[in-house]
């Protein structure tokens, strides 16, 4: 986002952590500093120390953020002055510095609204303390009241808001996007990821992401038992190496012998690993608020290939899939379900094609980086306008940062 803002004549400094995804560890060459500064493609970066944790917790959570917010608005000064601030949330307590610099250089503020927190957190169980509730809930509506405008990504997120009380006229809805050139329709045949790891021949069912309380893959394991008389069939699990020890136990314990668990790979092998499925798995438990949209759901549209989503029926992803045709949505939590999906796709080749197609084509037409570019410049820039009403009414560069 920031280098397409910068390819349209804006100025754009960035204000971030320092480097630490997916292993939860500040990268070597970065360690030991407290503040540095680096250029990317007409982009300023400016990073700052974060206190982070290999093991994501209440408390180690609480120390991220918090060494953030306090570091990073040190960081904010080492610039020009900015004509608007776009924040992005997650973090919560990253708003108060944002409300601050608000203030301070009377300028707008845009809160990218990714994640609604901490009502996602209680919902799955990961935030259970009475007191630590009330403490986010009192910094999630200070966040939306202290932002000039809400960029929300999907409707059920202005609905949740709407129902806490937030106006509607303060948000703009602006998806997230996938870059439709880098991840696109790739053949099976001769696929490098396929011949890495002896998967020539078979029907692969693929999961790649996160692995955590949230998403439920134990399910596809047991989805896999059900399958197991279809000898070509084969459930791929890609995730963070840590992740997959449960997994691990879980396969042994069942005699489960059509399940391959992976580590991530590098990104630029990304296309090739999901040209490899035959069917790509979206997985949220049933206790997952509707509102949330998984990033990967984009990404397995764009790729081409079908998808079985086992999320809740009335939520922003079991929308998307719906709408797109480009999948079919089963009740999470049920691996009878989700193997009764793969094994009616496995029969039907013609249907994994047009589905595939359809996915792509939504994905195009709704997920663009060029559509996301347009309305995150146009929604800056007019508020910049609205501010000074001696600037011209047509879009103007301006100096923006970005905090998050």
């Amino acid at each position: 986002l920031a280098e397409g803002l910068v390819t349209r004549g804006h100025e754009v400094r960035v204000i971030t952590a320092m480097p630490n995804y997916p292993q939860r560890k500040i990268y070597a060459e970065y360690r030991g500093k407290l503040y540095c500064e680096e250029e990317r493609n007409g982009v300023k970066i400016q990073r700052c120390y974060v206190a982070i944790h290999p093991n994501p917790g209440v408390l180690t959570r609480i120390l991220l953020d918090g060494s953030f917010s306090l570091l990073s608005f040190f960081q904010s000064f080492k610039g020009w002055r900015p004509d608007i601030i776009l924040s992005t949330s997650p973090s919560l307590p990253a708003c108060v510095p944002v409300a601050l610099l608000r203030v301070l250089y009377g300028c707008p503020t845009v809160l990218s609204l990714q994640d609604i927190l901490p009502e996602a957190a209680v919902r799955t169980g990961l935030i259970s303390n009475k007191l630590a509730i009330r403490i986010f809930e009192g910094l999630e509506k200070f966040a939306y009241a202290s932002a000039t405008r809400i960029a929300v990504i999907t409707d059920s997120f202005s609905e949740n808001l709407i129902s806490k009380g937030v106006p509607a006229s303060k948000m703009s809805r602006i998806c997230n996007w996938v870059d439709t050139n880098f991840i696109c329709p790739l053949p099976k045949h001769d696929n490098q990821f396929r011949q890495q790891h002896g998967l020539e021949g078979k029907f692969i069912v693929l999961y790649s992401g996160n692995i955590a309380r949230t998403q439920g893959v134990r399910t596809i394991i047991h989805a896999a038992e059900a399958l197991q008389h279809l000898d070509d069939i084969e459930f791929v699990i890609v995730g963070e190496e840590r992740q997959l020890g449960d997994l691990r136990q879980l396969r042994q314990e069942l005699g489960v012998n059509n399940v391959t668990l992976l580590p991530f790979a590098p990104r630029k092998q990304l296309p090739t690993m999901l040209a490899a499925a035959d069917v790509s798995l979206i997985m949220q438990k049933q206790s997952v608020v509707g509102f949330n949209m998984p990033s990967k759901t984009m990404v397995l549209l764009a790729s081409g290939r079908p998808i079985v989503a086992s999320v809740p029926s009335t939520g922003a992803a079991a929308q998307a899939v719906r709408e797109s045709g480009g999948g079919i949505v089963v009740e999470p939590e049920k691996p009878k379900a989700l193997a009764k999906a793969i094994r009616e796709l496995y029969d039907a080749p013609e249907q994994i094609e047009q589905l595939g197609k359809c996915g792509r084509q939504f994905a195009i037409a709704n997920y663009s980086f060029e559509q996301s570019l347009e309305g995150y410049e146009s929604l800056l820039t007019s508020l910049v306008n609205q501010m000074n009403t001696s600037h011209s009414s047509r879009l103007q560069p301006k100096k923006i940062t970005l905090k998050g």
